[in-house]
């Protein structure tokens, strides 16, 4: 998704942003990006692990 992004889209898109929202806000949205990610990035990982361990059951119950 994000392959196709390239340094000047990014630099525009942080502009735009900077403008929209002012310097004093950067922080706070930078704060909450960050944490969302990890959230996202956790939940991913949950997944991965569900589904790597439904894996392995479905491959005992085979054997």
């Amino acid at each position: 998704m994000l392959e196709n992004i390239g340094g000047t889209e990014l630099l525009v898109v942080l502009l735009v942003i900077f403008i929209f929202f002012g310097p004093k806000k950067l922080p706070e949205i930078g704060k909450s990006l960050g944490k969302g990610m990890g959230e996202f990035r956790k939940a991913m990982r949950g997944i991965q692990t569900d589904i790597e361990n439904a894996t392995k059951f479905d491959d005992v119950n085979k054997k």
